[in-house]
């Protein structure tokens, strides 16, 4: 979850050379070509890079059932682990359900093709935001089907924290020292200078992923005097729901999936968005520029952009879908969800979320006097060290 501002990489992106669908991308730009124009035979098999939740037995089963495409998933604990997994893995992976932090990166480096909108029949009945965003595409080429959305949430024991939390200080404040977990990953720098944004205006930090070097010094000092107060910094989020059940953790970051599996487990807790807001993510089903399951990737992102599919992942992991034909679907599986995930909701809520995006050097401003990646990955290194 992002979309009131251009993604990073717009301006820079070169298209470099037409490629087929399964071939490989360009090492240095975008894989784009000859798209195909019909969905054909599926392989038999499906290799997926995911985030945990994202293929459950309830939509995978029946999926393999109808198509023949048997489904692998490998989950990711990050973005990065995302990027590096399809970067590295040759043509062992078909797709990865990127999000905004990752999938400009996978376009500029070539490792994802370009894929055709029209083999999608629900495509059209996505929201607005999500029929072609720039974190998904570029020049009008699209590298991906929009899946997902939702923000990042403070999660808490409802047993254990009183008063119930309010505002972000709460994962700041000693007063839960030993008890307090976050994400293991460097784009959580944003959080705190979103947080930093509200409190501390003095900063003049407008944008939590655009921070210039004073500013990204004052989000990396918050987090390091927040590290004395951390039980641990979760990879996966069955990490973090491991936590909250033996109540080795009290409150945290965290995504709804955790919340909605504990409340499952019949685990007290509660969840809210802050007084100084949230960051959050937009996924994206993105194709392998070295897919060797071409058919079968297509196959899989018309099954999941289903109205029915949508619904069943949506209350299944605690997101927004992005068919907003899923809604009633939604009210089918649990009376009251669809507004309870906000998938009738206006656009202003969806653009009052400060979306993933992969931090660079241009502010936007005609400046270029913001931290890129590489300098959020040092000082999360220096934080969690």
């Amino acid at each position: 979850m992002r979309l009131a501002k251009t993604d990073w990489a717009l301006g820079a992106l070169a298209v470099a050379m037409a490629v087929g669908l399964s071939a490989c991308g360009s090492s240095s730009g975008p894989a784009t070509g000859n798209l195909p124009t019909s969905i054909g035979k599926g392989e038999g098999q499906l290799n997926l890079v995911a985030w945990e939740g994202y293929a459950q037995p309830e939509w995978v089963k029946p999926f393999e059932a109808a198509t023949g495409c048997v489904v692998h998933a490998k989950y990711a604990g990050s973005s990065d682990e995302m990027v590096a997994l399809m970067r590295q893995s040759g043509n062992q992976y078909d797709m990865v359900s990127a999000s905004g932090d990752a999938s400009n990166r996978l376009i500029s480096g070539g490792n994802v093709a370009a894929m055709n909108v029209a083999l999608v029949p629900e495509w059209k009945n996505f929201i607005p935001q999500l029929q072609s965003p720039p974190h998904n595409t570029v020049n009008g080429v699209h590298y991906g089907i929009s899946l997902q959305w939702g923000p990042n949430i403070l999660l808490y024991d409802t047993a254990a924290v009183h008063p119930a939390p309010t505002s972000w200080s709460s994962i700041y404040s000693p007063k839960y020292r030993g008890l307090i977990t976050v994400p293991n990953n460097p784009i959580q720098i944003a959080d705190a200078a979103l947080y930093l944004s509200k409190t501390d205006p003095s900063l003049g930090i407008t944008d939590p992923y655009e921070l210039t070097e004073a500013q990204l010094n004052a989000a990396a000092e918050l987090l390091k005097r927040q590290r004395p107060l951390i039980k641990k910094y979760w990879a996966l989020a069955s990490d973090e729901i491991e936590l909250f059940k033996n109540g080795d953790a009290t409150i945290g970051a965290a995504w709804p999936y955790q919340q909605s599996t504990l409340t499952a487990d019949k685990v007290a807790v509660a969840s809210l968005i802050p007084t100084e807001g949230a960051t959050g993510w937009a996924d994206t089903w993105m194709l392998s520029a070295h897919a060797p399951h071409p058919n079968c990737a297509y196959k899989w992102v018309n099954w999941v952009s289903s109205p029915k599919v949508q619904a069943e992942q949506a209350l299944s992991y605690g997101e927004t879908p992005a068919n907003t034909k899923a809604c009633a679907y939604m009210e089918q599986i649990k009376k009251g969800s669809c507004p309870v995930y906000h998938a009738n909701a206006p656009a202003a809520y969806f653009d009052s979320i400060k979306f993933w995006k992969t931090p660079v050097a241009n502010c936007g401003n005609g400046k270029n006097d913001c931290m890129d990646y590489s300098r959020w990955q040092q000082k999360w290194t220096e934080v969690t060290a």
